[in-house]
């Protein structure tokens, strides 16, 4: 249902306004954006939630020349639903107020959801914009920082250089906001610049007519479970219904892994073990990496001929006997040398299901522009895409195109020889999450990693934290890195991974702070739910409340590390329980030391 509450022009081309002020409400009237001009040729706005002041009075539009009148304005309710393909869940609340701001120069489009606040600049050519973010107060900040450890916490007015989205703030115990943007189109995608010493930023990118994102919770977990970006964009058209989200193994941490007199290589024979294990437990999908046609950063290495292509044939027709799916690594050497749009097709006409697309090079215009042709591409010849290696950040995407279902916007587990510390997962999934699903590799179950090629470097985790991440990280390809005889030794760990079937039907943050702990529920797509928690360096205790089931009793397996492990030692030991539980009854879990804990809830037959 659409809902328009009214249109009203009191401003007519004959009767222009240079001074004029506005509020908008969210559609439960929690926040607030006032709007107002003065004499001057500048917009400002203030962002109010629960009647406190968050954004101070702050600019507004694009940099433009010339006297600057309002001559229109319109205003309309939207109440409507979104029922993603896949998601964070099924039914998605699409409700807003919007106000459009039509100036002799430019018009200002702006909506307010009980989430959060987006406005962008339509109709102008400028170069530059005036946004600013004007902090009420020296909040504490965090921001994406590429593949490592994100940025913060810091104090607003301490920031000092280029930071970059998602900037996630916490305002006090019950107000927490994020920067971002939505539904890029073209142009630079988002930078901020701050002004140290006090706490205004500013946008310093040029030409884009994406919106400007100001997502509101009353806790971080609200943040992690809003869909305000993703609604941001334009809905898909056509038939996306061969996508479909799921587990993956993987062939590149493999590598040099040895059990049972096999030694694992990136090659046929390790390919079918790997398609054995992921067809006999349920996992959708195998990805395989780079250099199987060659050489990734040769220019002689043919996409569609080159390496081990005769190799690939095989791995996708057996993967097809065995309902598993294979994934296509692709290079943008390999991207760029060779026609792409040919190299899509064939992919598509072996069989293959999706592509994982590295090391994209150019600045981020150039690149945004090309992400956008290769997700394209893909959605025409039926591939689903990954990208990775510095990719453009997620802002939505995947609504549009929801063959877009993951990407390595954050620090991912085990590369580039490096580890990521138990703080790191538990900041990155309050900041780089927020834009979009993201591919980060957990899942380890050998935590000593030895013998392997790319990384034998010791995992600061333990096995149950490493699961119970699988589950909390959102994306539409849930990549695991080990072989099949690590997950064996470890039955209710591969239990509890094998158990993420998706799509999902429902996710709940339940508690979690920035940088300290995150718990997490989702529900599969055949009615279980799963909880996991994971924590940073220090042990904690969380009591977990099921309000959310329904009212049957349920099966409780409940996985937890040992009272002796830690993310330094004993990383392998856990213990398991088996107990039943139904609606509003809590579960009180101890995370190790850089743990956490993983919950498989199946409900009781014979209810």
């Amino acid at each position: 249902m659409v809902l328009l509450v009214g249109f009203i022009t009191p401003f007519s081309v004959q009767s222009q306004s240079k001074i004029w002020s506005r509020k908008v409400y969210s559609p439960d009237k929690k926040l607030q954006i006032a709007l107002k001009q003065d004499t001057g040729n500048i917009v400002y706005y203030q962002f109010r939630a629960d009647g406190k002041t968050l954004l101070d009075w702050s600019q507004l539009g694009p940099v433009t020349t010339g006297e600057m009148l309002l001559v229109n304005k319109t205003m309309k309710t939207v109440n409507k639903v979104w029922k993603p393909l896949w998601g964070k869940r099924s039914v998605v609340p699409n409700h807003y107020n919007e106000l459009v701001l039509k100036f002799n120069l430019f018009v200002l489009r702006i909506r307010l959801f009980n989430e959060g606040v987006a406005f962008r600049y339509e109709n102008s050519s400028a170069e530059n914009e005036r946004t600013q973010f004007n902090f009420a107060g020296n909040y504490t900040a965090w921001y994406y920082n590429f593949e490592y450890r994100n940025i913060g916490p810091e104090k607003i007015k301490d920031a000092d250089g280029e930071r970059l989205p998602v900037m996630t703030v916490k305002i006090d115990e019950h107000h927490y906001m994020a920067i971002h943007e939505a539904d890029l189109r073209e142009g630079e995608p988002l930078k901020l610049k701050p002004n140290k010493g006090v706490t205004i930023f500013t946008v310093p990118s040029k030409r884009a007519n994406a919106w400007r994102v100001i997502m509101y919770g009353r806790t971080p977990g609200d943040l992690v479970d809003s869909h305000l970006i993703e609604l941001l964009n334009p809905e898909s058209t056509g038939d996306f219904s061969w996508v479909k989200p799921g587990l993956a193994v993987w062939d590149w941490r493999i590598n040099g892994a040895v059990a049972d007199g096999f030694k694992y290589d990136m090659s046929l024979p390790s390919w079918k073990r790997m398609v054995d294990f992921a067809s006999a437990n349920g996992i959708s999908d195998l990805v395989l990496d780079a250099d199987w046609y060659g050489p990734e950063f040769n220019k002689t290495s043919d996409p569609v001929k080159g390496g081990k292509v005769d190799q690939v044939h095989q791995i996708i027709a057996y993967g097809k006997q065995k309902n598993v799916g294979i994934w296509l690594y692709l290079n943008d050497v390999g991207g760029k040398t060779f026609s792409l749009e040919e190299i899509l097709k064939q992919y598509h006409d072996w069989g293959a299901v999706g592509i994982k697309y590295g090391f994209m090079q150019g600045n981020y215009e150039e690149k945004n522009k090309h992400t956008q042709l290769i997700t394209q591409l893909c959605a025409k010849n039926h591939l689903m895409v990954d990208f990775h290696d510095n990719p453009v950040h997620p802002y939505g995407q995947m609504r549009t195109w929801p063959n877009a279902v993951t990407r390595e916007y954050c620090q991912s587990q085990l590369d580039a020889h490096r580890v990521f510390e138990p703080g790191t997962f538990v900041t990155a999934v309050f900041v780089n999450m927020l834009a979009g699903p993201i591919d980060m590799c957990n899942g380890v179950v050998d935590m000593e990693q030895k013998g392997r090629v790319d990384n034998p470097t010791p995992v600061p985790a333990t096995i149950v934290g490493e699961a119970a991440r699988t589950l909390i990280t959102f994306s539409g390809l849930t990549v695991i890195p080990d072989i099949p005889e690590n997950y064996y030794k470890y039955p209710e760990i591969l239990k509890f991974i094998r158990s993420e079937k998706m799509p999902w039907k429902e996710s709940k943050t339940l508690s979690g702070e920035i940088g300290e702990y995150i718990v997490m529920a989702r529900k599969t797509s055949d009615d279980n739910w799963l909880i996991g928690a994971a924590t940073d360096e220090s042990e904690r205790e969380v009591s977990i409340n099921l309000s959310f089931l329904d009212n049957s009793p349920y099966e409780a397996l409940i996985l937890q590390d040992g009272a002796d492990a830690s993310y330094k030692v004993n990383k392998e030991h856990y213990t398991t329980t088996l107990k039943t539980v139904k609606k509003n009854d809590s579960l009180y879990i101890r995370l190790t030391p850089g743990g956490g804990s993983c919950v498989l809830l199946k409900k009781k037959t014979g209810y």
